[in-house]
């Protein structure tokens, strides 16, 4: 089944793009939490137009690209986002989220695809993010992402938060590990055979008595004379 993307989903694509996915995924996740929309032939050409008029405001040329480079090297994106005690965020922040930032801040636009991140930043912390504007014309975006509320700590203390919530999903990882092998464990006991039941130890047969046969006593014949 063909769907719309209305956000960002991790391993799937970016909000807009047009997607297959199984019926029962879209049905029963994508759509419920408004992760998606059918892609109809209507939707499908209203995005077709989007894309192009965002396209025009790209850069158009090396001289324009390097133009936009300069803005994009002075500027700094600061997200602010909800995070746990150890940095990580109730969420993330995503290629297209930094693409709607960069034009809401300096009405420039880049390709979603271009900007280049492995993953969602799903940590507070300072980044430096390159992204690509035209052939070899790349140019680094710093990005802070804030603690709703507050302010970024020092880097130290980062490290710290960083290492603690390694060591914390260490442990929760561990734990699973354990259970899974404890399952295995219990099933593996259930299939193993039951020994067999200990038969009674029968009582030996005694040797029948031994009966003493009647000896035959030479009879002594007289002969008649």
């Amino acid at each position: 089944m063909k769907v719309v993307l209305r956000e960002d989903v991790e391993k799937l694509g970016l909000r807009g793009e047009v997607v297959e996915v199984a019926r029962g995924y879209a049905r029963n996740f994508l759509m419920p939490r408004k992760l998606a929309e059918p892609a109809t032939p209507a939707r499908v050409s209203e995005l077709a137009k989007v894309n192009a008029r965002r396209a025009l405001s790209e850069a158009q040329s090396f001289e324009q690209a390097q133009e936009i480079g300069q803005r994009l090297g002075q500027a700094e994106l600061r997200f602010d986002v909800k995070a746990g005690e150890t940095g990580v965020l109730f969420g993330s922040v995503t290629q297209t989220n930094l693409a709607d930032a960069i034009w809401e801040k300096l009405k420039v636009r880049v390709d979603r695809r271009k900007i280049e991140l492995a993953e969602p930043l799903k940590r507070i912390g300072r980044y430096q993010v390159p992204i690509e504007l035209f052939a070899d014309v790349t140019v680094e975006t710093r990005v802070l992402v804030v603690p709703e509320g507050g302010e970024l700590p020092p880097e130290e203390e980062l490290q710290a938060m960083e290492e603690a919530a390694a060591a914390e999903k260490a442990a929760e990882e561990a734990a699973i590990e354990e259970q899974r092998a404890a399952a295995r464990a219990a099933i593996e006991e259930q299939l193993e055979p039951e020994p067999d039941e200990e038969q009674p130890e029968s009582e030996e047969a005694s040797p029948p008595e031994a009966t003493e046969e009647p000896s035959e006593e030479p009879q002594e014949s007289q002969e008649q004379t």
